[in-house]
């Protein structure tokens, strides 16, 4: 059996407040063109179908037109929620829309209940795990802790035992949301961090043929049953080297997986450059990006006059500019900045309690309190933005 393995199309978002809408487009026509070019038996997206809770109009009328397009095809589709949907809406009028061969998975409930499909070996059983916030799912789920892994390991359970029921032979997909241990993240992720453990390990998919992530946006293979597909276009600058695909998989009928990329259309590169303005305005290298959206980072000790205007003229597509002086490292500012590179919010705090203090850090009970800060906050943007506070979204 053939699948189309994408996810994070993120509708409705902008790149440095420049609309996307007609480059989403493109891409869905891509998408439905690729289904039929490679005839394929069901198309997989791992979550993150709109950017944020409640999409502007176009971007629904865009997510209704590719379902339409698929439904007329004859190409089964399986969709989860991600945790910039908002499952609710997501799932509004599942039950409906499946009698059209659009299984969406937005109700952590339904995580036991695969979507069947058959081919000539067999049947498939696809089950959808949408993203699971473990402080709304863990009662629901009966999960031992509150965190990713925890919440992650009790849906597999719900999988695995559905699995045990059925035929011997059956083979299995899954469809999940989640950062796993040994994918690599852009800039562009929202943060879904837990008590500051955010990753879970492959092995919570151990026994399932293939595994189609979604979250991460750098299109990645954690090992070779389980992979991530990256999002079809770039949403920050820090994806600049990736390349933008989906995966064609071909599930054997032992459970084999093979899998090629299949590039998704660029509707203009993106690049990054680095030193004096003076430098980029002259040096012959940077010529290659003068058609694409640049980042700027300028190294002048000094702020240059009118840096924006003048880079402009040379790259006419430049979005973001950003100053990062030559410093020496007995600069006090250069030496605040190393501290805080690569340093999540947790360990920020943690550090601003450390210089009020004098250098004494927060204690064991004050960094629980810290991580339950930063928690409730998440969760509470979660039931502000929609969200059911027991995940009564619809199954499907």
């Amino acid at each position: 059996m053939r699948f189309l393995h994408t996810s994070d199309w993120h509708l409705g978002r902008s790149f440095h407040r420049v609309g996307l809408l007609d480059a989403q487009a493109v891409f869905l026509d891509h998408l439905v063109a690729t289904a039929r070019e490679h005839d394929v038996d069901a198309v997989l997206v791992a979550g993150d179908v709109y950017d944020r809770a409640v999409p502007p109009l176009a971007a629904v009328e865009l997510f209704d037109d590719v379902l339409h397009r698929l439904a007329e095809a004859g190409v089964p589709t399986v969709m989860i929620s991600g945790n910039h949907d908002s499952a609710r809406r997501l799932g509004v009028g599942a039950g409906l829309i499946e009698r059209a061969g659009i299984h969406l998975r937005t109700d952590p409930a339904g995580c036991g209940t695969p979507v069947t499909l058959t081919d000539a070996h067999g049947d498939i059983a696809v089950y959808g795990l949408p993203y699971l916030e473990p402080a709304l799912v863990r009662e629901q789920l009966r999960a031992p802790a509150a965190g990713h892994e925890a919440v992650l390991a009790a849906a597999m359970e719900r999988v695995r035992s559905d699995l045990a029921r059925r035929a011997p032979g059956t083979r299995s997909v899954v469809l999940a949301h989640a950062f796993v241990v040994g994918g690599e993240p852009s800039d562009s992720e929202r943060d879904i961090t837990v008590g500051g453990v955010a990753a879970v390990p492959a092995g919570v998919f151990d026994g399932v043929d293939y595994t189609a992530l979604g979250h991460l946006h750098g299109c990645q293979t954690i090992n070779a049953r389980v992979r991530y597909s990256g999002s079809p276009l770039a949403y920050s600058f820090s994806e600049a080297g990736h390349r933008k695909t989906m995966w064609l998989v071909e599930l054997g009928p032992a459970g084999e997986v093979a899998a090629e990329r299949i590039d998704c259309p660029v509707p203009r590169p993106i690049a990054r450059i680095r030193g004096r303005l003076d430098e980029l305005l002259a040096d012959p290298a940077p010529a290659r990006h003068e058609e694409s959206w640049v980042e700027a980072t300028l190294t002048d000790p000094v702020r240059p006059a009118d840096p924006m205007a003048r880079l402009t003229e040379r790259f006419p597509h430049i979005l973001s500019l950003v100053f990062a002086p030559e410093r020496t490292d007995e600069d006090p500012l250069a030496s605040y900045a190393q501290r805080l590179r690569d340093r999540d919010d947790h360990q920020i705090a943690e550090d601003f309690v450390a210089h009020v203090r004098g250098g004494a850090g927060p204690d064991e009970r004050e960094r629980a309190v810290l991580r339950g800060a930063f928690d409730e906050v998440r969760v509470a943007t979660s039931v502000r933005d929609g969200e059911p506070k027991l995940g009564r979204g619809a199954s499907g």
